[in-house]
């Protein structure tokens, strides 16, 4: 029986999402441990991957589970239980067997939250602290996004794919009480995409962004902080 799990979590102490050989301190490495300590041995498969001390608040997995556990609700709180605070299990469906978390994805959205000022102990995790943002010119300059480009310019090395287009639906930014909330929502994003978007918004111009998109010319962009950045929801 295939279910489908929509999880959020704090990526704080995890050493990013994807489970990894040498380390079980991932939140899929985590899920893993606890599915087994209820029995359930299983290939977990996430919509995509989050990077070090990046959060979630809609990732979407699929797991496999015998049918003695067709009682979701049973199946959800037994996984809490056994789960850390740091994940949360927000649902748990029964899907056809040919969904698959990652290709059967359609959109990805995701958001970025900045907040102008000093930063302090209960929001430096959850929050990217930035001395000064002109709201107007981020707006303006967010929109050049928008679109289908090559952002091979706009991706962390190392990384394996057959291609570094991809299509952007929308990208937009507005305020939230104390808060700068950057949206980006794309049928897929290369590793440290995001990061280095909102590192060109705040250090780049517009003429210097389309050098980037248009694979013209490479400035040297820092990635923005990955503690700012949530997997807001994957769209199927």
């Amino acid at each position: 029986m295939r279910c489908a799990l929509t999880i959020a979590y704090n990526g704080t102490n995890f050493l990013g999402s994807q489970s990894q050989k040498e380390s079980k301190n991932t939140v899929l490495g985590t899920l893993d441990s606890a599915l087994k300590k209820i029995n359930i041995q299983t290939k977990i498969v996430a919509s995509g991957r989050t990077d070090r001390g990046v959060h979630a608040t809609g990732q979407v997995c699929h797991i496999d589970v015998p049918l003695y556990w067709s009682d979701i609700t049973k199946l959800e709180h037994a996984l809490q239980k056994v789960l850390p605070a740091s994940i949360l299990i927000k649902k748990i469906k029964i899907v056809d067997d040919t969904f698959h978390a990652r290709y059967s994805a359609k959109k990805r959205v995701y958001r970025y939250i900045i907040k102008v000022g000093k930063s302090n102990p209960f929001e430096d995790d959850f929050i990217t602290f930035i001395d000064e943002i002109d709201l107007f010119e981020v707006q303006k300059k967010i929109k050049l996004f928008y679109g289908t480009f090559d952002f091979k310019f706009f991706m962390k090395s190392g990384s394996d794919i057959k291609s570094t287009t991809r299509v952007i639906y929308r990208a937009f930014a507005y305020k939230h009480k104390d808060f700068i909330v950057l949206n980006f929502e794309a049928n897929g994003f290369l590793r440290s995409q995001i990061r280095l978007m909102v590192g060109a918004l705040l250090s780049l111009n517009e003429d210097e962004i389309l050098d980037q998109l248009k694979c013209r010319v490479k400035h040297k962009i820092k990635p923005a902080k990955s503690n700012g950045l949530y997997l807001s929801k994957i769209k199927y």
